[in-house]
């Protein structure tokens, strides 16, 4: 499988999401009525040229400069532009020219249609693996997103690798992608369909988080997974047993611990990010009520504290004094079994 195999794809073989063969590149999930009043906004030509559904959007992007890695026609470019709001910026990158040419034609349509003076998006071709050969520059990103892109780059750690450079300290990559619950055999991600559909550049979901704590990203947060189902029988045969998921993930570049360590640390969410009035989800395992105290670990602290998040918050304690793991995410001591030995067995005083 090369890059010109799946800009052949992408390029020519599909000319809307009805061409995909598919649901492996959907997005899960209802989605907001603010994205849909956002996507009402986009040029029927741009809609039209996407492959998939849903939109990936973390909260609290007013202001900030966001990168799309797999921006495409430029659907998702042209709506987070409104969300980040006129002061804001968002940069698409992608290495189909013909989508990158649709981006590009309907620049000043939608700075009309935001109400903005001037475009505040970019687009770039080239590969999201290489993005040290474009003009963007290090530690300029508050965040950078991606829908079922990752799975179609060639040289995977390369793209983490890169992310990581470009987002500025107290940033996040925040995407969904496809990952399968083994190692893809060869053969297979040799298929230009299954690796076009997003199936067999998937990569087996813990060679994922290995990687992304590599590049940089500590501790990768998974926020939401669903199973796949291919729905096309001749496809399904092929991949057969392999099972495949859809998550989203989000990856901070913060100095942050291998493991959850407990400094006996709590937040207290405000209510204050926008359509978020009762609580905030950081990730699958951390859903925060409005006012209440929630106890978290060092890591979890400094991914609300040290980000953009900071002002939606009331913070308790430092990183003064360490109590151990933390207790239900910090892994497994080998001092609980040590504890439960001792409760069964006589005293003694050996060393």
């Amino acid at each position: 499988m090369s890059h010109a195999d799946v800009q052949d794809y992408y390029g020519k073989v599909l000319q809307g999401s009805s061409d995909l063969k598919t649901n492996a590149c959907c997005t899960a999930g209802d989605m907001p009525d603010t994205l849909k009043k956002a996507l009402s906004n986009i040029h029927d030509d741009v809609l039209t040229r996407y492959y998939g559904c849903g939109l990936i959007a973390p909260d609290v992007l007013e202001g900030t400069r966001v990168l799309d890695l797999g921006c495409g026609a430029g659907r998702d470019v042209y709506a987070l532009a409104q969300m980040v709001g006129e002061a804001g910026f968002v940069a698409g990158v992608d290495m189909t020219e013909e989508q990158l040419a649709v981006a590009r034609a309907h620049q000043d349509y939608h700075a009309k249609a935001f109400g903005y003076a001037a475009s505040n998006v970019a687009f770039y071709e080239g590969y999201i693996e290489k993005l040290d050969a474009l003009p963007l520059d290090a530690g300029s990103f508050d965040i950078i997103v991606s829908n079922c892109v990752l799975n179609l780059a060639m040289d995977k750690p390369a793209v983490l690798r890169e992310a990581y450079r470009l987002l500025k300290p107290g940033g996040e990559m925040y995407f969904s992608d496809v990952y399968a619950d083994r190692r893809v055999p060869e053969a297979l991600r040799a298929d230009p369909v299954l690796y076009g559909e997003c199936l067999s550049g998937a990569l087996y979901w813990t060679d994922f988080e290995h990687m992304a704590r590599a590049a940089g990203f500590a501790d990768p947060r998974r926020v939401s997974h669903r199973a796949l189902t291919v729905e096309n029988a001749e496809l399904e045969a092929k991949v057969a047993p392999i099972q495949f998921m859809s998550a989203t993930y989000r990856l901070f570049k913060l100095d942050l611990e291998p493991e959850c360590e407990d400094y006996g640390q709590a937040v207290i969410y405000k209510g204050t990010v926008p359509g978020a009035p009762h609580g905030f989800a950081l990730d699958a395992g951390h859903v925060m009520g409005t006012g209440r105290v929630f106890p978290v670990c060092g890591n979890t602290f400094k991914m609300l504290k040290d980000t953009r998040f900071a002002p939606h918050f009331d913070f308790i304690g430092d990183f003064s004094t360490h109590f151990g793991l933390f207790a239900g995410c910090g892994g497994t001591s080998p001092f609980d079994s040590l504890a439960a030995s001792d409760a069964e067995a006589p005293a003694s005083s050996c060393c």
